[in-house]
């Protein structure tokens, strides 16, 4: 029993603490998920170290909970309408984002002397976003335009780009390496991505004509929770992403589904409590001393991150013609990084053994800082674009 109150306890000490990040983010501008993070970065284990094990147990549960929610509503941004609007800019920014981000990576690293395998390895990882911290950094400014629309959407795609070209880099890489199992690694990228978008049509197609049909309130916020709990299962199960299949779960309901749009307000209604949990665990499994200890070549992969995003999110820019002020702040409002990150560094660490110590080393003490800071200037750009 006493295990269990502790439970308890610390969940509503957690709960809490998110009421208190939202109403201090709102009189200070400051991104909630920052202030979230910083909690559970002192009540974790590189500050007081006042989480219970058993609620930490429970991290990556809340994680595909919180996740997958999230991956609806990016996937609801996805209607009709945005895409006629903004679909070729959410296609060729993001693109070049993402390849500028992995060419600057990788030969910014090879230039300072990282073998080249580890150096096209980082760089494909560096791809990776953090979906969660920049949709909730949308979501609290409340801002509704262009930019914000088009942001959404990037952040939709920017798994499936990221893991396909994270895939086919780490083949070429593998070949350097001297390995040789490099078709059944494209062979797995495909299966992932793919297959998670079928998973998708076959769960959202007849949810978008049998969800909304009883009523508003209970039974609405039950077929939501319904959909995000099985999508994820079966996600899981099938081995697929979860995100990419709730991403495709969501724009198939915003863009079939003619008598309601309720469902996707009662993931907004309930998904707080969940995100409140999964970013303060967050926090808490970041270790602070892993950012001390990345040395000049974390630095320099955290430098030319930065560099590639800018540079991506001009070029996208440029080439859709954009205003010049959103084209400068496309990428560094893409700075946020999370999960995906570390699960791709823990393939790479095993495809190359090699190099399994460097790129892990790097991978989690820069997504400490990224998981920090980037939220942070998202909300600058967005304040900068505001209107």
């Amino acid at each position: 029993m006493q295990t269990e109150a502790l439970t308890l306890i610390a969940l509503g000490l957690l709960f809490l603490a998110g009421l208190a990040a939202d109403q201090i983010g709102k009189r200070t501008r400051l991104p909630r998920v920052t202030l979230l993070l910083g909690c559970g970065v002192l009540a974790g284990r590189s500050g007081f170290d006042l989480i219970p094990a058993e609620l930490t147990a429970f991290y990556p549960t809340f994680s595909v909970i919180a996740l997958t929610a999230v991956a609806f509503l990016l996937g609801s941004s996805l209607s009709w309408d945005t895409l006629r609007r903004h679909g070729s800019a959410i296609l060729i920014i993001s693109i070049a984002v993402v390849l500028l981000t992995l060419l600057t990576v990788s030969a910014g690293l090879w230039a300072v002397g990282v073998p080249l395998a580890a150096a096209l390895a980082l760089g494909a990882l560096s791809t990776a976003t953090d979906p969660a911290a920049t949709f909730d950094v949308i979501a609290q400014s409340g801002q509704d335009n262009g930019f914000t629309r088009t942001l959404k959407g990037i952040v939709a795609i920017d798994d499936a780009w990221g893991l396909v070209v994270f895939s086919l880099v780490l083949v070429a890489a593998q070949s350097l390496a001297g390995s040789g199992t490099e078709g059944a690694l494209v062979w797995h990228a495909l299966r992932e991505v793919f297959g998670s978008i079928l998973l998708g049509l076959v769960i959202g197609v007849p949810s978008a004509y049998l969800t909304g049909r009883i009523c508003d309130g209970e039974p609405l916020r039950a077929e939501a929770l319904g959909l995000i709990f099985l999508t994820a299962g079966l996600a899981i199960w099938l081995e697929l992403s979860f995100l990419i299949a709730g991403m495709t779960v969501g724009a198939v309901i915003v863009n079939l589904a003619r008598h309601h749009r309720n469902a996707f307000h009662e993931i907004e209604n309930f998904q707080w409590p969940f995100l409140i949990i999964f970013f303060i665990l967050a926090g808490a499994s970041l270790d602070l001393a892993e950012l001390w200890a990345l040395g000049l070549v974390g630095l320099a992969y955290a430098a030319f991150r930065v560099l590639g995003r800018v540079l991506g999110g001009w070029l996208g820019g440029r080439m859709i013609r954009a205003p010049k002020r959103e084209g400068l702040w496309y990428g560094p409002a893409l700075l946020p990084q999370a999960g995906v990150a570390i699960g791709m560094a823990l393939v790479a660490a095993d495809t190359l053994p090699a190099h399994g110590d460097l790129i892990m080393a790097i991978t989690i003490g820069t997504t400490v800082g990224f998981e920090l800071i980037g939220p942070l200037v998202t909300a600058v750009a967005l304040k900068r674009l505001a209107g």
